[in-house]
């Protein structure tokens, strides 16, 4: 099957569901594990924004054009803390009230070891299954994007913020005592959760100590000893027998792929 692929998409069970889009069709990639896949890049990148050929992909799947132009590809994305919105200079203000201006969640994710992270509701759980989590934990709820990058700075000065990927996709992380941790943080974090309810009014951050945590499965048959990338840019051709799928990472038994790096890449997909 020819076509430009996206990130795959998620659904929570045990394990994971994946599905890779190709164009307009839906690869249930689950029912490969065990079996030769073979991704065969066509040397052509499609903006998954416009639409328009690119020879570079920006910002996992844009045309600079987009990627110059498009609020989802702003910094305040990466570092959301730096949030313009009320400042009247985002790109696209309309955008920034559907994504930005909306209820998002602090958490707790156990991937290769505990971090901190935000999303909008509506991006549980796929937000954690994208960072490969085996465990994860809502702790706070706020009413935008903006005061969720706040509160994530307020908690990173004691927990990570990154997962490291390699340490991800050697196998499952140890389980963790998530809540312990979060009524840990939420102590050390107490006089900052204060502040920064007096400035935007206590139901616009809340704590969330009821939450139940979220123990999540993934399709693998065999974690790699030694994790080697592999690189569509570099090699367009990738093959291999497909023994896992963790995060948004193919495991093949030749080298891994993040497919959603490749976003708006055409390929030539083989399963057998």
């Amino acid at each position: 099957m020819i076509g430009n692929i996206l990130k795959m998409k998620v659904q929570l069970s045990s394990p994971v569901e994946y599905q890779l889009p190709v164009d307009d069709n839906l690869i249930d990639m689950n029912t490969h594990i065990g079996g030769n896949i073979k991704l065969d890049y066509q040397g052509e990148i499609n903006c998954i924004s416009c639409g328009r050929k690119t020879a570079k992909s920006y910002a996992q799947g844009h045309c600079y054009p987009c990627f110059i132009s498009l609020a989802e590809c702003d910094m305040c994305i990466v570092k959301p803390e730096t949030c313009h919105y009320d400042a009247g200079t985002c790109r696209e203000p309309e955008w920034g009230r559907q994504h930005c201006m909306q209820p998002h969640y602090v958490y707790l994710a156990n991937s290769s070891g505990i971090k901190v992270g935000i999303t909008r509701g509506s991006q549980i759980p796929t937000r954690w299954i994208d960072q490969g989590a085996s465990q994860a934990l809502p702790i706070f709820r706020v009413a935008s994007r903006y005061q969720s990058g706040l509160l994530e700075v307020a908690i990173k000065q004691h927990v990570s913020d990154r997962t490291d990927w390699r340490k991800m996709l050697k196998g499952d992380a140890e389980p963790r005592d998530l809540e312990a941790m979060r009524d840990e943080l939420a102590e050390q974090c107490s006089g900052q959760v204060t502040e920064l309810q007096t400035r935007f009014g206590a139901e616009n951050i809340e704590y969330l100590p009821a939450e139940m945590m979220v123990e999540i499965q993934y399709p693998v048959e065999q974690y790699p000893e030694k994790v080697k990338s592999l690189n569509l840019d570099k090699s367009p051709l990738v093959e291999g027998v497909l023994i896992g799928i963790k995060g948004q990472y193919l495991i093949l038994d030749s080298g891994v792929i993040n497919i959603r790096k490749y976003s708006g890449y055409k390929l030539d997909v083989d399963l057998i």
